[in-house]
């Protein structure tokens, strides 16, 4: 007799606790905690760090990382050869 291969897909809702923000949908994850959900019935809850309403890629606060690049950016720190020998005769 073969055994069912497949995990359990159910419906389970995902909750982002640095936002305040949940969604019901269907998963294979599992919890031991559950919430009742706004249709009454009672489902598991996961709960996770980042959702789309919290990565700054969807919220739009992303920060560019590289806007210029690094020999100028090293150039503005360190200056563009201030004080070194260049070994130019003059």
């Amino acid at each position: 007799m073969q055994q069912d291969k497949h995990p359990d897909y159910r419906p389970v809702v995902f909750r982002d606790r640095s936002a305040g923000y949940a969604f019901l949908t269907r998963s294979t994850a599992t919890s031991d905690r559950t919430i009742e959900w706004d249709d009454g019935e009672t489902y598991p809850v996961v709960d996770v760090e980042i959702s789309s309403e919290s990565h700054p890629f969807y919220t739009g606060k992303a920060r560019t990382v590289d806007s210029e690049g690094r020999v100028a950016r090293f150039e503005r720190r360190y200056g563009a050869g201030e004080g070194k020998d260049t070994g130019e005769t003059g």
